[in-house]
């Protein structure tokens, strides 16, 4: 033991003989970490905490895992585009609402690429299988669902323009899914018709 731990020892040992309105506001701070801990775990899905006993017999508590980001892309109108994904989101938060929202399931970071005769969606999705994918579409929307043991993904998307669900097709490489959506053919607004 050096002489500098010798020192940091005995200032432990005598806890508030320097700064006690210090020590007082640390040992305040500490207490109030600790209820918010509690309070979070209790409001965290019970999936996201998980017990594990160690080999020297001492219980370790794990949590997660949390997911947060967002990605940025600027629109055909010049206009930035902010797709947020994850599994926590900011709450409500204030004296009754918790400020983050955490879910089971995590929305995986996706892209869409409107292309003149159809739309192209990728989306992230590490760490499962081709047949753990589940894709619903309709002419407005494109849900992407998996779960697993392990894993959860779920995102509803708003398409931006309306689709013919029976010419879509899919891909599945290397965590990444691209589905390719046609888009409806415009209807001819019809011939002018001169009048005599």
């Amino acid at each position: 033991m050096s002489a500098w731990d010798d020192w940091f020892k005995r200032l432990k040992e005598r806890k508030g003989f320097f700064f006690p309105e210090i020590d007082k506001m640390i040992d305040d701070m500490e207490k109030e970490m600790a209820d918010s801990f509690r309070d979070m775990e209790n409001l965290m899905p019970r999936d996201m905490v998980r017990v594990r006993r160690l080999p020297d017999g001492s219980v370790r508590r794990e949590y997660g895992p949390f997911v947060y980001g967002y990605s940025v892309k600027i629109g055909s109108d010049g206009k930035p585009i902010v797709r947020e994904f994850g599994n926590m989101k900011p709450g409500p938060g204030g004296e009754k609402g918790f400020p983050l929202n955490l879910q089971d399931q995590r929305e995986p970071l996706v892209d869409v690429i409107d292309e003149e005769d159809q739309i192209k969606v990728l989306a992230e999705l590490p760490g499962v299988d081709k047949e753990d994918i589940h894709l619903y579409v309709d002419e407005h929307t494109l849900t992407i669902k998996v779960e697993t043991k392990e894993r959860r993904y779920h995102k509803e998307l708003a398409l931006p323009d309306e689709i013919e669900s029976s010419s879509s097709r899919s891909t599945y490489r290397n965590g990444v899914l691209e589905t390719v959506l046609k888009k409806k053919k415009r209807r001819d607004t019809g011939t002018r018709i001169s009048i005599e």
